[in-house]
């Protein structure tokens, strides 16, 4: 239907010239006529210019710089109006078939986010040889002119007239944006006495002393002291002021990391050059490890590309086929250091390979039970639901698609896994896949502990120990 006041061939008019873009000819064109373009600043735009570009001056992309500068805060560049320009020239007048000649520019004013330009080219004069000067004028929404300018071109000589091309959508992702908040809210929480096992080689050297240099950890190295020495060598690192605790080999090095914690020395454990299952087998020890109450479980933070928040997921490492029991700790320990992230009452999806109740299906069993027993009080400060299948748990389409009416769906914060293969698969595919960072910590024991991997990045060795101090400080309780 058409809008009111206008007919309904007007109407279907606006619409194919929607669909098409359409050129005019140069023996088309009249001296005066003239072609407009309004588009708005958005921050996004400030940014997909300086990544096509590759200029990054910080009167552009660094608000702190920018803010203390000659114009008191973010700008945009000044071709990215000349650029609405070009597209201008390109689309409308003359349109498809143009080719540029020349063209000089005036920068008047800047233009800020929030600004609307509104691009103006009006043909001055018809030349021989098809040739056209145009006058540009960019004015903003006050009425100020913040460019203008002339353009010479070639106006095409044939009518062009093709299906307006369907741009891609494009999502902006600062790789390491989420961890880099995460280690900021760290700024005025006390550093963490964290016993490092066995730090032998460059990488987890780094990465612990890395995180005291930004006060995140106080590291006590614990492991053979020549091996720690020559990774400091070879990293270039100082080890001055570091204590380092001598022992042998990397069992020695877990059952000494365990010890102090058991004396009331370090408040975490980090995970250094060695396997999982040699620290992990000293802190399940039955007598001399760190076992509570609570089944210890890993959880990964990841930061998606793709998606707008921090997600966790659970249990990528340490639980094989958890039993509903294990799963009741598996999901409270990551609500707790969700709630530690500043998420009030986490979203927790609980993951199968469909969305309703099967008996035969055990984890949409499990998903149900749990459902019940945060109802009942088991599980507590979290929003559960399930079963929920990955895409409706993180897609609000796919959620809508299946008719899911779930304040969860779509939208969670959390996603529990059936199992360890689920959660490793689900975990390591959005790191490979869709360029997720991942950080990791077990929970349950009596201290948090900072297990990396040999592939993660120095960021995600400081987001985990972010992770560990964060934690912390939101549960007092388990400081020791």
């Amino acid at each position: 239907m058409a809008p009111p006041g206008v007919d309904k061939t007007t109407s279907l008019r606006v619409q194919e010239s929607l669909q098409y873009v359409e050129n005019r000819t140069y023996d088309e064109i009249r001296v005066g006529d003239s072609a407009t373009l309004s588009r708005t600043l958005k921050p996004q735009d400030i940014q997909l210019f300086a990544v096509m570009s590759g200029d990054v001056n910080p009167a552009h992309v660094d608000e702190e710089f920018a803010s203390s500068a000659m114009f008191h805060g973010v700008i945009a560049h000044g071709m990215w109006g000349g650029a609405l320009i070009s597209a201008v020239l390109g689309t409308e007048l003359p349109g498809p078939g143009t080719i540029f000649l020349d063209q000089t520019l005036s920068f008047k004013a800047p233009v800020r986010v929030g600004d609307t330009i509104d691009v103006r080219i009006a043909v001055n004069a018809k030349l021989p040889r098809g040739r056209l000067v145009l006058a540009c004028t960019c004015t903003n929404q006050h009425g100020k002119i913040v460019i203008e300018g002339e353009a010479r071109v070639i106006a095409p000589d044939r009518k062009i007239r093709r299906p307006r091309v369907v741009l891609p959508e494009v999502h902006l992702h600062v790789q390491g944006a989420q961890y880099a908040r995460l280690i900021a809210a760290t700024r005025e929480l006390p550093a963490i006495v964290t016993a490092v096992v066995h730090p032998c080689d460059a990488l987890s050297l780094t990465g612990a002393l890395e995180a005291a240099g930004r006060e995140i950890i106080v590291p006590i190295l614990i492991g053979p002291r020549a091996k720690i020495e020559a990774a400091a060598s070879a990293a270039e690192l100082s080890l001055d002021g570091i204590d380092i605790i001598d022992v042998p080999h990397s069992h020695a090095a877990a059952a000494a990391a365990v010890a102090l914690v058991r004396s009331g020395t370090v408040g975490a454990l980090m995970k250094g050059s060695l396997h999982t299952d040699e620290l992990m087998e000293a802190v399940v020890d039955s007598h001399l490890g760190l076992k509570t109450e609570r089944r210890i479980s890993h959880v990964y933070a990841l930061d998606v590309p793709t998606y707008p928040k921090p997600l966790l997921v659970t249990d990528a490492a340490i639980n094989i086929y958890p039993s509903l029991i294990d799963k009741r700790d598996i999901v409270q320990n990551a609500i707790d250091l969700m709630q530690s992230l500043g998420v009030a009452l986490p979203k927790v999806a609980l993951l199968s390979a469909v969305e309703t109740v099967n008996p035969h299906i055990t984890s949409t069993l499990d998903a149900a039970a749990l459902c019940k027993m945060a109802d009942r009080g088991q599980i507590t400060g979290g929003l559960l639901d399930g079963p929920l299948a990955f895409d409706n748990a993180i897609s609000a389409k796919a959620a809508s698609e299946k008719g899911i009416q779930s304040l969860v769906a779509g939208d969670a914060d959390i996603l529990i896994a059936p199992d360890l293969e689920a959660a490793n698969m689900i975990a390591k595919q959005l790191i490979y896949l869709a360029g997720a960072d991942a950080a990791g910590i077990v929970l349950g024991a009596r201290v948090p502990i900072i297990l990396t991997s040999r592939a993660d990045s120095l960021l995600a060795r400081l987001a985990s120990c972010a992770l560990a101090q964060l934690y912390l400080s939101h549960h007092t309780d388990a400081l020791p």
